[in-house]
């Protein structure tokens, strides 16, 4: 089976190309940087010429409110459009959890005329909705940091692991159509606050978390309701505690990347949005790991991995070389 994935440079898109390659499926990723432009058109044709399946992944270079809705209208027009002529029978679509109340935000109100456009399309379809994931914990600390301090509401989230992502979105594109929305998250619900408190601990980061409830998430009101799945949601296996005590070398560095790929934190006492890039006003959220093609920070982050996987060894020769080996 032929299956395009949009935005498959991008991290999740190269995880969820991995997956459906190794179950023998032909995939095609489809980017920018390899001709394929859903805002233009440029290169649709061809890449849908023959598929069965499209993989949606892709996100919004710009998250300035017009410039996202624009992206988002427009892209995904052209693209429905281009599966309609192709006969595609099933387009498949990362989201978020919360979109639909998170509309104060321009950036959700945009994916929310996503999945509008997507639901009154012809194509039978599946919305896959993520919580926030672990790697951008740090992202959160840091859009709320003032000095030393890290002023958080002490809401409900459920986090999720990035690779549990791709394997959902891969597995729901072997899948029938849904002509619907799957929620996914982590397997376990946890305050905001008490999760930055766990990643600065594991980090050996010595700012310290206070619990506000008026404290807003870059830059919107939310209650235990904004970030968390409703009910029946699909969990997935990987604890962020499990996650943490494997990845905590890959979780500093990718923090750190982030501060240096452009991600900086507006000084608007009304709007403190940590910015994914300059002139952003969108916060760093589970797509944000998507079809992040061309960025620096998703370059870094098989070699972040290797540095981790390296780390790890050297710790495990460190403690074989006692008296007893």
């Amino acid at each position: 089976m032929k299956i395009v994935v949009i935005g498959g440079s991008g991290l999740i898109g190269k995880k969820v190309v991995t997956n459906l390659r190794q179950h023998g499926h032909e995939v095609v990723p489809a980017s920018p940087s390899s001709g394929v432009n859903t805002v233009t058109g440029e290169g649709l044709a061809q890449s849908l010429a023959g598929a069965q399946v499209v993989v949606d992944v892709a996100n919004a270079p710009s998250w300035e409110d017009n410039a996202v809705l624009a992206f988002f209208e427009t892209s995904g027009r052209n693209l429905l459009a281009a599966e309609v002529a192709a006969g595609v029978g099933h387009h498949v679509a990362l989201s978020v959890v919360g979109t639909d109340r998170l509309l104060a935000s321009g950036y959700f109100r945009a994916k929310m005329a996503q999945e509008n456009l997507i639901k009154a399309s012809p194509i039978p379809y599946t919305i896959v909705r993520a919580t926030q994931f672990f790697e951008f914990v740090g992202g959160i600390a840091q859009a709320a940091t003032e000095g030393q301090t890290v002023r958080l509401p002490p809401v409900l989230m459920q986090p999720i692991m990035s690779d549990d992502v791709a394997a959902v979105v891969a597995e729901a594109a072997l899948a029938e159509p849904l002509n619907g929305t799957v929620e996914l998250a982590g397997p376990e619900p946890i305050r905001q606050d008490e999760l930055v408190r766990q990643f600065l601990k594991a980090t050996g980061d010595a700012r310290t978390v206070i619990a506000d409830p008026k404290a807003l998430y870059y830059g919107i009101a939310v209650n235990d309701q904004s970030l968390t799945p409703g009910d029946h949601p699909r969990l997935t296996p990987t604890r962020f505690a499990d996650w943490l005590s494997r990845n905590a070398f890959v979780a500093l560095i990718f923090s750190t990347m982030l501060l240096s790929s452009g991600c900086q934190k507006k000084t608007s006492a009304t709007d403190p949005t940590f910015q994914s890039t300059p002139g952003s006003t969108k916060p760093l959220e589970a797509a944000d790991l998507v079809g992040y093609d061309g960025k620096r920070l998703r370059k870094s982050v098989d070699h972040i991995k290797e540095a981790n996987e390296k780390h790890n060894q050297d710790i495990e020769k460190m403690a074989g070389s006692g008296p007893d080996q």
